[in-house]
């Protein structure tokens, strides 16, 4: 038997009613495979342990958290507690702390879930965004000049090493390779004059390690304009932190919106643990209703499988996740339904096969 240790941390608002369910079809899926099993410790960190203590998370967080192999998260904001407290004290630290530096986004249309441009397929929207997530625009650099007078002057640096830029494109032509899909480069070199130039330049390079691997490389304008004209150029996806961040956004939409969009932080090298999460933000508004959709952070649980080299179990999920909307039956509100969270878990631990 395979045992797994999940750190689990829930995190505000919705989070806790989605990583529920989650959980509820990881332990079903291990139990119906046999292959492999999880033991799970929750941390109750987040906004409400900041509002008490005065820290997104305890002082050794981050050593707690190395015994892991992979870390489950809900969510991270709520009212009272400043965004970038939020994400710089807990989420932006576990990433960096962890070298988890690819973050993938899958961008696919499942069936029964509704595209707002007429001409979206399930055929036509099914890429893989793989976004640099530990530099570039958020690597937190730069200064605050003369805050408060009228000389005042920010300056946010983007950091692109080249050590960080090849590992990322590498990874991507590596998945690219072995889907044997195209690999796609978005950048903005025609305006940033230096990070950009240098993105488009190491692109270049790798590229001629994969001769097989068909490149394209767009300015991220254009491609997002691409994006939503003719989304079927886009196979495997590599871009940086802002970028990605941005147009994976643009991708949730087309695929049924952000109730379907899952995410996972990745140490390929595995010295660390990863981490998985839906991107759908904490959603205040609706927490405690019981109304929020569960399916983005199960998602992430297939994706969690696949990382552990169960990609049949990882399929599974998926599949099942596409029974629930095909069924059309057991939906929650953003999808059209009535359903409770818990009732949407309970229906995708049902039809696990």
């Amino acid at each position: 038997m395979n045992i797994k240790k999940i750190a689990v941390i829930a995190g505000d608002g919705i989070g806790p009613e989605v990583v529920a369910e989650g959980i509820k079809v990881m332990e079903k899926a291990a139990v119906l495979d046999g292959r492999i099993s999880f033991e799970f410790t929750h941390f109750p960190w987040g906004c409400e342990y900041y509002l008490e203590h005065g820290k997104m998370m305890a002082d050794d967080g981050i050593e707690q958290l190395k015994a892991f192999d992979a870390i489950y998260l809900g969510a991270v904001g709520y009212p009272g507690v400043p965004d970038h407290i939020s994400l710089w004290d807990l989420l932006l630290i576990i990433r960096k702390e962890f070298d988890q530096y690819v973050n993938l986004r899958p961008i696919q249309l499942l069936d029964g879930a509704t595209c707002p441009i007429t001409h979206g397929t399930k055929e036509n929207i099914d890429m893989l965004f793989i976004r640099e997530n530990s530099e570039g625009e958020y690597a937190g650099a730069g200064d605050w000049l003369f805050k408060g007078k009228q000389e005042e002057v920010v300056l946010q640096t983007g950091v692109f090493s080249r050590k960080g830029t090849e590992r990322i494109m590498r990874h991507a032509f590596e998945v690219a390779k072995k889907e044997k899909k195209s690999l796609t480069s978005i950048s903005k070199g025609n305006a940033l004059n230096y990070s950009m130039v240098f993105w488009d330049e190491v692109f270049e390079e790798i590229s001629q390690e994969y001769p097989e691997v068909e490149t394209y490389s767009y300015l991220v304008d254009a491609a997002a304009m691409h994006m939503i004209m003719d989304p079927g150029r886009f196979e495997v996806v590599v871009t940086s932190n802002l970028f990605g961040d941005i147009l994976t956004d643009v991708g949730a939409a087309l695929a049924g919106g952000m109730g379907l969009a899952a995410g996972a932080n990745i140490n390929p090298e595995r010295t660390y643990p990863s981490m998985f999460e839906p991107v759908h933000g904490s959603a205040p508004d609706i927490a405690g209703k019981q109304i929020a959709n569960p399916l983005a952070a199960i998602w992430s649980v297939s994706q969690m499988f696949d990382f552990f080299g169960f990609e049949d179990i990882g399929e599974n999920i998926l599949q099942a996740i596409e029974k629930v909307m095909t069924e059309g039956e057991v939906l929650t509100p953003d999808l059209g339904g009535n359903a409770k969270t818990n009732e949407v878990g309970e229906r995708v631990v049902q039809l696990l096969k």
